[in-house]
């Protein structure tokens, strides 16, 4: 089976990417330098249970599945490290005690600082969000380039990237009828926060890539992603990925459930008209393997919008509070002042039926689905604390 390279793969994503490839049967290796873990520590926000190194997740993966997915621990930022994994220096791999890898036939980035919030900290964290996201995004670029340019690159995006426009947000291009001329572009961005910025930059770079090299690259745009369990994850719960409920590091819906589990008001920003497009994290997984068995050509920048279905910030409150209200909880809405810059009244319409061609059955967001979650978040109550919910990021 084909050889898949995961960078960030102990994250929120990355970790149930490598099981669900494992699976399948392919060859997974991972890279991470738990980036996540340790800004998580240093910021002193909580995750909601306690996570296994990605060392023993993949030893206990093994136990379980008898599959193997190799673990590098080690900072892409290093373009000698990412180098080597494209390269197959033994020399230096052994040198990180790591063995020799081989050129994969597809690579999943997902090696960059998730969170817009963080990005927002101060100038110390822009910095960190800046160099890391771009050098990550370059040395792979570079190391495909040089060593393996028929590996497939699947680059997580995001649908912030493009803001909220007031026209339809096409799949990635545009074409533009000029003064009696026509030709296609990426469609315009406009990011809210310098995470998305950075993401917006890795879109530029992996363009160049392609035009100059002839590179092949899937973009996914994603929107925010909620859920904690997947088919893997159902082995044991120390195979659960790492589950956020703080402002910086969790996405919306995720921490809702919490908040409402704990007895803490929902928090909605402003007026709550904010819409998005939103995702199971059992879909990520089906979008992304679609994109593997569906490799863009080569010297093509292939772009989905990798959504299921958009809401409001208002009516994801009124779904939890609804849900949670039935479960016999005591479920508060609660509109803070919005501490974003951002249009709260706005026009949204993206297009996303790309990945639905290639075969994506959706989860959508159900009441069932919400309860399901409720009811793991609940086995983990004791563990919230109320005093990281809120950090009080503004920008």
């Amino acid at each position: 089976m084909p050889h898949i390279l995961i960078l960030g793969g102990d994250g929120y994503l990355g970790w149930p990417t490598a099981m669900h490839f494992s699976n399948r049967g392919y060859k997974v290796t991972v890279v991470d330098n738990y980036f996540r873990r340790n800004a998580c520590t240093e910021l002193d926000v909580g995750m909601l249970y306690p996570v296994p190194t990605l060392v023993q997740r993949a030893k206990l993966w093994y136990e379980l599945s008898g599959r193997e997915i190799r673990v590098v621990i080690g900072d892409l930022t290093d373009a000698n490290l990412m180098r080597a994994l494209f390269a197959g220096s033994v020399e230096y791999a052994w040198s990180l005690n790591q063995g020799f890898i081989g050129s994969p036939e597809t690579v999943i980035h997902y090696a960059e600082q998730p969170s817009a919030p963080y990005s927002l900290i101060n100038y110390k964290y822009a910095n960190i969000t800046l160099i890391n996201n771009l050098l990550v995004t370059n040395n792979l670029m570079f190391a495909v380039r040089d060593y393996s340019r028929d590996t497939h690159i699947i680059k997580l995006g995001t649908m912030g990237e493009y803001g909220t426009p007031n026209i339809d947000i096409e799949e990635g291009w545009i074409e533009i009828d000029h003064k009696s001329r026509r030709d296609k572009f990426l469609f315009p961005r406009q990011a809210g926060s310098l995470y998305h910025t950075t993401k917006i930059m890795d879109t530029d770079l992996l363009w160049f890539g392609v035009r100059m090299w002839d590179l092949r690259v899937t973009d996914l745009m994603q929107g925010p992603v909620y859920g904690i369990d997947t088919e893997e994850s159902a082995l044991s719960p120390d195979l659960r990925t790492i589950f956020n409920y703080d402002e910086i590091f969790g996405t919306i819906l995720n921490r809702f459930i919490v908040q409402a589990v704990a007895d803490y008001p929902l928090t909605v920003y402003g007026k709550g008209g904010q819409t998005r497009g939103y995702l199971n994290i059992n879909d990520t997984l089906q979008c992304v393997q679609m994109s593997e068995k569906t490799p863009a050509r080569q010297g093509e920048l292939r772009i989905f919008n990798q959504i299921v279905e958009t809401y409001s910030a208002n009516e994801l409150a009124e779904k939890v509070q609804k849900v949670g209200q039935s479960l016999g909880y005591r479920v508060q809405i609660k509109h803070l002042e919005n501490p974003r810059k951002e249009a709260e009244d706005h026009y949204y319409n993206p297009t996303y039926q790309g990945l639905i061609e290639l075969g994506l059955e959706p989860h959508y967001l159900t009441d069932d689905i919400l309860a399901a979650m409720f009811n793991v978040i609940a086995s983990y109550k004791e563990n919230i604390r109320r005093d990281v919910i809120m950090k009080g990021i503004k920008w």
